[in-house]
């Protein structure tokens, strides 16, 4: 089987990606996977393969590095541990991060455990977010009844238990 890149070489090295019950296989030559990011000689971690595979060509002359204003990490810096410096590496490598993060978790949400403590209150926030931009839309489209059913809802989900109902001003 010959280099899916160069066509000329035997392929030695062969990726196996499979994203959403889709399979999909690499087959490289060790220069040409050399030549796209992969140490063969080291060892290999997943950001070698979605960064390294993902990135530039290996003709194309990468622009300056984008650096983290507060730790001053860079995308190759990030690609060789695969930890991020800060937080402020979140918003600044965001371009990279989300369709990283979208094809390793097959989501850009998190949908993970939540304490037991801290579950009515999540859901509570999520329920008044969707209700809020539901809001949104019903004033757009000018329905102000829907909006003002809206609103009482957003406001009875705001109110501490038991606090009982809302007072109208005088």
């Amino acid at each position: 089987m010959h280099c899916e890149v160069c066509q000329e070489h035997e392929a030695t090295v062969h990726l196996t990606q499979i994203v959403d019950g889709h399979v999909r296989k690499i087959n490289l030559c060790e220069a040409c996977a050399a030549k796209s990011g992969l140490d063969m000689k080291g060892p290999l971690s997943i950001t070698d393969i979605l960064l390294g595979l993902g990135g530039a060509k290996p003709a194309e002359k990468p622009e300056r590095e984008r650096v983290c204003p507060r730790c001053h990490m860079r995308p190759s810096d990030f690609k060789k541990t695969g930890r991020l410096g800060c937080m402020d590496c979140y918003a600044t490598f965001a371009a990279e991060l989300a369709p990283m993060l979208q094809s390793m978790h097959h989501s850009s949400q998190h949908v993970g455990g939540i304490p037991a403590h801290e579950g009515a209150r999540v859901q509570l926030t999520a329920e008044i977010a969707a209700l809020q931009q539901a809001l949104e839309k019903a004033v757009a489209a000018e329905n102000f009844e829907e909006a003002a059913r809206l609103r009482d809802r957003i406001a009875a989900g705001r109110r501490p238990p038991g606090a009982g109902p809302a007072q109208e001003p005088a």
